[in-house]
């Protein structure tokens, strides 16, 4: 059976041994297409549909693809949710330098991986530029105790600017790069289904600054995510509760989350 999506859209990159790191996010943007942060259900399907179709040049028997899925699943699921995240697919369609590899290794927590963007969005914008994501970098290494030289520093460089500045506008978007984190990790993937219009934005800040000072310090915080969660029917527990809180109040300027910092997160066109 052909695949009818694969027909109409082929995909292309998939036959190559080996992608460039843009190449790559153009086959994850392809089969992401809910840009939920995984791979999965029908979209997993199709994955591998047309992955062997490509590989291959003919179409799996469709009889045997439940157990295909199982098989892959079973090699390349590493947490076991039963999803392919974006650092799980690069083992199956290995990049040049195995970028996408090292980053998880070297980046840390999401809230080291915020600490170190709040240091560079100095307008709090949500973006960083270009001419700043070296130093970005650099910031990431240290943490992690990682070592590097001047010349993989620029190539992880010129790798991110090939993955992301996509419009040559010389700005890299924080909740582009941040898809780089473990999924379970990614605090700002799990509010990329209901962002926040401004005006919502404003009316939710105002609720939630119960003392009007312009700011929304770790406990306001914490009860605008409950409510967030629950109004949108979002599983979490304790432990994801306070690693969001964490990774957000990373931007924060001392323990006080101002409006442009919050924006960063929850709204759909933070202003400049």
């Amino acid at each position: 059976l052909v695949n009818k999506r694969a027909m109409a859209e082929p995909v292309p990159h998939l036959h190559l041994a080996e992608l460039t790191a843009s190449q790559f996010m153009d086959v994850w943007r392809h089969f992401d297409s809910d840009g939920n942060g995984f791979i999965e259900g029908q979209e997993l399907e199709d994955f591998l549909e047309e992955l062997e179709s490509a590989r291959k040049g003919v179409n799996p028997v469709n009889a045997s693809l439940r157990m295909k899925i199982s098989d892959f699943m079973q090699k390349f699921d590493q947490n076991s949710d039963g999803k392919i995240e974006m650092l799980e697919l690069a083992q199956i369609l290995p990049t040049e330098e195995n970028f996408l590899l090292c980053f998880r290794q070297f980046v840390g927590s999401s809230a080291e991986f915020m600490t170190a963007w709040r240091k560079y969005d100095t307008d709090r914008s949500g973006f960083i530029e270009a001419n700043e994501l070296k130093g970005f970098l650099s910031d990431l290494l240290t943490k992690a105790n990682r070592q590097y030289d001047d010349k993989k520093l620029n190539e992880y460089t010129h790798t991110i600017l090939k993955m992301f500045d996509l419009n040559g506008d010389g700005k890299l978007g924080l909740s582009e790069m941040a898809r780089l984190l473990p999924v379970q990790e990614n605090f700002l993937l799990k509010f990329q289904s209901f962002k926040l219009s401004s005006d919502e934005f404003s009316a939710i800040f105002m609720y939630y600054d119960k003392d009007g000072n312009g700011y929304i310090d770790e406990h306001e915080l914490d009860a605008l995510l409950k409510d967030l969660y629950k109004k949108h029917n979002m599983d979490f527990d304790s432990q994801t509760l306070a690693s969001s809180k964490k990774s957000i109040m990373a931007l924060s300027d001392g323990g006080k989350l101002f409006r442009t910092e919050l924006e960063i997160v929850l709204c759909k066109e933070p202003s400049n």
